[in-house]
This record gives C-alpha cells, sequence and structure tokens, in this order.
C-alpha cells in the first residue's frame, strides 16, 4: 500500500522536468525506510493514478526522498501542479538496484542522456560519499540543447571536485555554450575510456543507449562490464500486470537493472 508522503520541496530542472524533495509523514516510517541506489518507487497523485520514478537521491542522505519527474502524460502533467506542503503517495523502494558492491575497486563511467541522468545520479553520489572504495570516476553527459540538462548546480560542483571527470556535450549550443558539442556516443568514442578494470553505467534515450553500448563494444567493454536501468517500463512495480514482461522477465521483479549480457538474452523485439 502506498505510505503517505509530503513535498517539502520543489524546483525546476529544465523546461518539462521537475524535482520533487519528498518526506514520509510518519517520522517513524521514514527513519526505517532503507532502500538501494537504482531501486524505484510509485509516487501516486490521488485522484489521478500513480506511477514509477527512479529514487534519484542516495541511501547515504536520509533527510528526504528525490524524484525527478518529466511532464509527458496526464499523471506527471498533475505531478508537476504539485506544490510545498502537498500530500503524496510512495509504495517503495521497487525492483534491484546498481551492484555497487561488485563495483568496488573498479573505475566508474557514467554515461547519461537528458532525464537519464537521475537514476545515475543516485549511484554517482553513493559512490562520492564512500569515494575511498572506487577508482576513477568519469561522467559523460548530453541533452538536446544546455537548458535541457538537468542537475547544473550539481555538474559544476562535479567538475570542481578535483576527483572526477565531467564532460558535458549538447546536441545544440547556445552562444554561451564553451564545451563540447555532438551526441554523448561520440564524444564517448572520443575520449576512448579504458575498459580495463572498469563498468560503464549507463542510461537515457533508448536510441542513445543504444549507440552508447556500441561504443562501448568497440571500445572494448565486455558485456558483463555494462550496466543499464530500464525502470521506465515498468508499470505496477510488483510483477501482476504483465505490461514491463520482456520475453519470461518482468522489468518490475528482475530489474529494473541490467548488464548488457543479461539483455542480450532477452527477446530481439526489446
Amino acid at each position: 500500500m502506498p505510505m503517505l508522503g509530503t513535498i517539502i520541496e520543489t524546483y525546476d530542472e529544465t523546461p518539462d522536468v521537475k524535482t520533487f524533495r519528498v518526506v514520509l509523514k510518519d517520522e517513524a516510517a521514514m527513519a526505517a525506510f532503507r532502500f538501494q541506489p537504482g531501486q524505484v518507487a510509485q509516487l501516486s497523485v490521488f485522484g489521478t493514478g500513480e506511477s514509477t520514478f527512479v529514487i534519484c537521491s542516495p541511501p547515504t542522505r536520509m533527510d528526504y526522498l528525490q524524484f525527478s519527474v518529466m511532464r509527458v502524460g496526464e499523471l506527471t502533467h498533475r505531478l508537476h501542479t504539485l506544490r510545498e506542503g502537498d500530500p503524496i503517495g510512495i509504495r517503495g523502494p521497487l525492483g534491484n538496484h546498481f551492484p555497487h558492491a561488485d563495483m568496488k575497486g573498479k573505475d566508474i563511467v557514467f554515461i547519461g542522456g537528458g532525464l537519464g541522468l537521475a537514476p545515475l545520479r543516485t549511484l554517482l553520489l553513493f559512490m562520492l560519499d564512500n569515494r575511498q572504495d572506487y577508482g576513477n570516476i568519469t561522467l559523460v553527459y548530453g541533452g538536446r540543447t544546455p537548458e535541457h540538462l538537468c542537475f547544473k548546480d550539481e555538474l559544476k560542483e562535479w567538475a570542481e571536485r578535483g576527483d572526477m571527470r565531467v564532460e558535458l556535450t549538447v546536441d545544440t549550443p547556445d552562444k554561451g555554450w564553451t564545451q563540447r558539442t555532438g551526441v554523448v556516443p561520440a564524444v564517448l568514442t572520443d575520449l576512448a575510456v579504458s575498459p580495463k578494470n572498469a563498468v560503464a553505467v549507463t542510461c537515457g534515450p533508448p536510441i542513445m543507449i543504444r549507440f552508447t553500448i556500441q561504443a562501448l563494444e568497440k571500445l572494448g567493454f565486455t558485456d558483463e562490464q555494462i550496466v543499464t536501468t530500464l525502470e521506465r517500463r515498468m508499470k505496477c512495480g510488483i510483477g501482476l500486470c504483465g505490461r514491463c514482461n520482456i520475453g519470461e522477465k518482468f522489468v518490475c521483479v528482475d530489474g529494473p537493472v541490467f548488464t548488457q549480457a543479461q539483455l542480450k538474452k532477452l527477446p530481439q523485439e526489446f
């Protein structure tokens, strides 16, 4: 059953993406809430319905749960009308998570596009909060225009940290843009990141993921070294409705996090 939450803060990331910070109304339930990077939750807008969104804050920072939502349909349009103090339902955590324990001691390459940075953000912040456990961290992130990049303040902060590499790119620059121009897979190829003792984690539009995986394979990454998340396909979140199945797999039960090795075993229709 959904737990009752309260929105404590909202702000716009892009013209069509809004971020919500939420706490559970029951303080004991909030204190007991546990999740792993990559897990999702169902957000309920009372009188409209519910949908699945990744928890994009890390479990190392539990003052609130953060969700970033793109306005694309009836439910998300209603979500975008909610303000601080409004109630909201939360059902979760759901799904599996990024295998961060298996990534310890390895170099991590994050590759994101648009709102695909949201699920990467939770793992990235988790790793930054446990920085000693991981090797070099690289973020390659792109958007249609500079205006369509999410988490702009954090991108600036990460670029200035000194213990990670941030490469930003846009398809269409504006007059003030001074960084890369081009699609994410092309930038990834240009950087020639090494697959040695590394894991690549990617999320973004399906076409970006497809060409990103091809670029990673050309760079020498194996299927087991490539990880992605398919939370956009999730519906009920508990394996009952059957709308997220791919062959014999249910994204909400078996995922949403998969390696490329696992994805290759799924039907070609994917």
